[in-house]
């Protein structure tokens, strides 16, 4: 989530995030602020997401 600033926030409690220079879109980073796993859904604009409860069956 972005807001006006153009700053990446967390969707979960708003904190700034920082995102890794060599970051992915679709890449797993973690909230410095609350730990909430969000997933990087565009690079360009940044936008974040909560990152998708993992279920039982994945993997298999």
């Amino acid at each position: 989530m972005i807001r006006n600033t153009g700053i990446p926030l967390c969707p979960e409690c708003d904190a700034e995030v920082d995102i890794p220079s060599d970051a992915m879109v679709n890449e797993l980073i973690s909230c410095a602020e609350c730990g909430a796993e969000l997933e990087i859904m565009s690079l360009d604009p940044i936008e974040l997401d909560l990152a998708p409860e993992v279920e039982e069956d994945w993997g298999e």
